[in-house]
């Protein structure tokens, strides 16, 4: 009898890992467990690409406009933004990390001991062997079906020479009407706005809401930021270490329309809030080490407010979670 019980309990654990080709010729992996939540990386730049819950709702935001070949970008998902945020340097807008191809890490990292019941798949990035940069990169799904993406990026150059990088988790998320959301806890910051030449302002409202175009750096942001979305009576909570600042985006209507891989009327239902570092660039000497981390909960708007155990996830949930170590063993500056 207590082993019929010990299976049960085994199979409401199980996870599963699939290997597949999507519609539109990528490779993906798929992670899934058996209450209905999943998510869904792409190997083209380590992407995130689809992140459902139990009830299989989507989470994410992806543009029915999205172009899926090398090398243009994603549009939509969680891309990465590595080394460069925008165009704040001499890469191409958003860095490279986004648009090359990864594959799967064949001696990952240790996985963390707490690990038993969430499925792993651990990606790599070898972006050129003149470069020799190297960037393990692990996706993991568990039972409660929240997201957690975490980076240590590690400079192990022996030249002496340091690295200097900005970095954003370019979260794209699904509300049903952007003029019924609206973000709290970036109330009083300081923000760069991009749409005035990046002149720094304080932020006014009690909390954001959103009727034209937004494209903000808050700077100094606290470790957890709200999305409510009023229509769909769900709040999407974001917490996040080692990123200062807190990006929120929305094109509106008229710059949707010039955006070629974006739907003309799409910006009624995404909003990209991320965690970022922008303001000032993480500057790592040989041998320095850098942690950030994203995690993403979405439960009904009601629920979540001030029950957030940091030691048990998002209001108690196990997590997915994405990790990447990037190592830097060459004298390139990126």
């Amino acid at each position: 009898m207590s082993s019929g019980v010990g299976e049960k309990e085994k199979e409401k654990e199980q996870v599963l890992v699939e290997y597949c080709k999507a519609p539109n010729g990528l490779e993906k992996v798929v992670l899934k467990e058996l209450r209905g939540s999943s998510a869904e990386v792409y190997l083209y730049g380590a992407q995130v690409s689809s992140w459902k819950n139990e009830h299989r709702e989507e989470l994410l935001f992806m543009s029915s406009k999205a172009t899926y070949k090398s090398p243009r970008p994603i549009r939509g998902g969680i891309p990465i933004c590595f080394p460069q945020f925008g165009n704040l340097g001499s890469l191409e807008q958003h860095g490279f990390a986004r648009n090359r191809f990864w594959s799967i890490d064949q001696d990952p990292p240790p996985h963390p001991p707490d690990s038993g019941n969430k499925a792993f798949i651990d990606l790599i990035l070898r972006t050129s062997e003149e470069d020799l940069k190297i960037w393990p990169h692990r996706v993991t799904l568990g039972p409660g079906g929240d997201l957690m993406l975490n980076s240590r990026i590690r400079n192990t150059n022996t030249d002496g020479k340091s690295f200097t990088f900005t970095f954003a988790y370019h979260t794209y998320l699904a509300v049903t009407d952007i003029s019924e959301v609206r973000v709290e806890g970036l109330e009083t910051l300081d923000y760069l706005d991009n749409l005035k030449n990046r002149e720094r302002f304080t932020e006014q409202g009690d909390a954001i809401t959103f009727e034209s175009e937004v494209d903000k750096v808050y700077l100094g942001t606290p470790t957890k930021i709200a999305i409510l979305d009023h229509e769909r009576k769900r709040t999407f909570v974001l917490r996040k270490d080692g990123l200062p600042d807190a990006v929120v985006w929305n094109p509106w209507d008229k710059k949707a329309k010039v955006i070629p891989d974006f739907g003309d009327d799409e910006y009624k239902h995404m909003l990209c809030v991320q965690a970022a570092c922008v303001e000032t660039p993480i500057t790592l000497k040989p041998g320095e080490e850098w942690r950030g981390r994203q995690e993403l909960s979405a439960v009904p708007s009601s629920y979540c407010s001030g029950k957030l155990d940091p030691n048990k996830g998002w209001c108690g949930c196990p997590q997915a979670f994405i990790n990447e170590t990037v190592e830097y063993k060459g004298g390139h500056e990126a």
